[in-house]
This record gives C-alpha cells, structure tokens and sequence, in this order.
C-alpha cells in the first residue's frame, strides 16, 4: 500500500476523522443516527415502492423519453445508510447526464444477509431499465463501498442472468473481498472512517451462512463478459488493494476499466469533502466514463 501522508486538502479532515465508526457497539446507534434524517425524501424527489416492499428514489433531470438510467447503491458497510445520505450527488449524476438515477434502498444486514440485499438491487434495475422514459439499452449500475460491492456484484449477477444489457459500472472505492479482513501486512496508519475489525463484523453480518465464493464478487474465478468499469480508490483507503487487484483481474479478462487512484485519500473521502478540488476531479472522472458509456448509440 502507498505512503501514509494525506492529500494536502484532506489533511486537517483526515486528522479529526476517526478510524473507524462502526463496530459491533455503535452499529445500532450510528444507523439511527444516519437512518433517521434521510428516512423521508425531499417533496421534489418520487419514491416508488417495490413488490418487496423495498423503495427506489428517483430523479429526472428531464421528462423526455428515451434517456439513459442510472441505479446507485449507498453505502454504509451493509449495515447502514438510507439513498437520503447521497441525495446531493444524485441530483448531480441526474443534472451532469441527462438521466434517470434510481437510489435503492436496499434491505440492511444483519436482519437481511445475502443475497436479499443483492436481490433487492436487481429487482430495483429491472424496475429502471422497465421504465418508458429509460432507453433500457443505456443503462449503467454504480455505488460506493458497501454499495459499490454490491454493484460488482449486481454487475456479474446481470451478466450470468441475460436479462438487462449494462453498459457500465461505476465502483468508488467498493468493498470487494471479504479476504482483506484475513491479511496481516496491511498499514493502517492514516485510514479513516473503516478498519479492518468494522470490515470484519460488516462482512460477517452480510455473509451470514452463504458462500463466500458465490456471495463475494472479488472471488469470482470469470470476469470476462462484464460491463465496462471505472474504480477508484485512495492510497489511504483499506480497499485499495483488493480493488486495484479487481481492476487488474477485469483487464486480463478483457474487460475495459478505469483507475482512479487518489494519493493520500481515506475512504469515503469525496463524501466528507464534497467542495475539495480532488474530491470534484473525482465526481469529473466518474461522470467522464458514463457519459462516454451512456451515449447514443450510432444508427
């Protein structure tokens, strides 16, 4: 893993930020504490309701048809989170690509293990691709860390089921494999906000007694066929190796992909310092890729 020293317009945040915030203690509290004021969306925003019961937010940055759809997953480690959290940044994928994003709000572990969470996602993307104002041939999937492993995941599910064409995947610093939590030779120094014994409580409350090889997506043997991916990760980030080495494994297989790796950013970096110029070079990166990916196709 790459030297300790923040980015320079993260460094006083990073030495305020704790390492970690959830553990098997604080988990309730803390998803109190996040869940509670973003449980109801804004008037402007329409919420629709699943046959599961589960909710999909969703912004229209128009009202033509035929415009391309995003589905973002949160984050939150499994445990946490609500689409509230990232309302801003959805309202920006919906402004900068003319589309229609769908927020999921999947079901949480530990009362909901895989792969309801994952089930969940699905049911939300064949929602949005079904939809008459979505040209359900331009269609793309993204998340961020727990959200950007379940859009790996959701990503290969797709591909294995034949039913939804994806043109993309978006993964900001996705929580890929479950192994990081086995590794020894991992620097914590400068990490914040997720370390290695919250990774392992998250992953064991997601996993219940599923199968790692079929629930986790970094232990997937065949990555051929999947979408186009754009990752990006900080150096300070406890899922930077498993997710350059997704990334590596993506292009072997053939499968183009973009790294971002951001030099001294902790996880969950933009999100914490939205205004800072690395963290807008960022969002610019992401939007760069689906732009290109969400275009019309030529007649």
């Amino acid at each position: 893993m790459a030297g300790r020293r923040f980015h320079p317009e993260l460094r006083h945040l990073g030495r305020r930020l704790p390492k970690a915030v959830i553990t098997p203690f604080s988990m309730r509290f803390i998803r109190r504490l996040t869940r509670l004021p973003h449980r109801r969306p804004p008037k402007d925003v329409e919420v629709v309701t699943l046959d599961s019961g589960v909710r999909v937010w969703v912004y229209r940055a128009t009202d033509d048809r035929a415009v391309p759809g995003l589905l973002w997953i949160h984050g939150g480690g499994y445990l946490i989170g609500s689409p509230g959290q990232d309302d801003d940044l959805c309202r920006r994928y919906a402004a900068e690509l003319g589309a229609t994003v769908a927020a999921v709000d999947y079901r949480l572990a530990p009362e909901f293990q895989h792969p309801v969470p994952l089930e969940d996602c699905y049911a939300a993307l064949r929602w949005l691709t079904d939809q008459p104002t979505v040209d359900g041939e331009r269609v793309a999937i993204a998340g961020a860390s727990a959200g950007g492993g379940l859009a790996a995941a959701l990503a290969q599910v797709a591909h294995d089921r034949g039913e939804i064409h994806l043109c993309a995947q978006l993964l900001a610093y996705p929580m890929l494999d479950d192994r990081t939590t086995d590794r020894s030779d991992i620097d914590e120094r400068g990490m914040r906000l997720w370390d290695k014994p919250s990774n392992r409580f998250a992953w064991a409350a997601y996993l219940g007694n599923a199968d790692p090889d079929d629930a986790v997506p970094a232990r997937r043997k065949d990555v051929s066929g999947l979408p186009p991916a754009w990752i990006g990760v900080g150096t300070l980030d406890l899922f930077h190796d498993e997710d350059l080495h997704y990334a590596e494994r993506l292009r072997a297989a053939g499968v183009p992909c973009h790294v971002e790796e951001v030099p001294g950013a902790f996880h969950g970096f933009d999100g914490m310092a939205p205004k800072a110029k690395v963290s807008r070079a960022f969002f610019t990166s992401q939007c760069a890729m689906l732009k290109r990916a969400l275009a019309p196709r030529a007649a």
